[in-house]
């Protein structure tokens, strides 16, 4: 099996090199070998592993659960319906970021709807409505 230095994977992977020591300080990488000189070198293999990181991230996955479906993925017990879990899971979070996201539009239509464009600055209500203490009850 052919190694590779950090530089290689990191371009065959479309990643930094710093991306690598970050994903193998985090354990999501096997520590590579070192040569004489202190040089890094890794197997074929971790391109692969690297490019599942990042399309797992790509997805939305935090690098605790691209760690879980990593470890998925190694274990020979794992059944899809593990892994459909983990999806499914990722899909809620991402639901009710969606929902939050659109509370938000919500509110900042309603306040800009209430703008004069004719009307001065310092009676913007929009920005008066970030000013105030307690912008969420503007907001809502």
């Amino acid at each position: 099996m052919s190694r590779l230095s950090i530089g290689q994977v990191a371009k065959q992977a479309g990643v930094t090199v710093e991306a690598l020591r970050f994903y193998e300080k985090q354990g999501l990488l096997t520590p590579a070998e070192r040569t004489a000189a202190g040089y890094r070198y890794y197997e074929a293999e971790v391109v692969r592993r690297v490019r599942f990181i990042q399309r797992a991230k790509a997805l939305g996955f935090a690098l605790k659960q691209v760690a879980e479906l990593l470890n998925l993925r190694q274990s020979r017990q794992t059944s899809c319906a593990e892994v459909k879990r983990v999806a499914q899971g990722k899909m809620a979070d991402i639901d009710q970021k969606l929902a939050d996201l659109q509370q938000m539009r919500a509110g900042l239509a309603r306040l800009a709807a209430r703008c004069d464009l004719d009307g001065a600055l310092g009676e913007c209500p929009l920005l008066d409505a970030l000013d105030q203490l307690h912008a969420n009850e503007a907001l809502g």
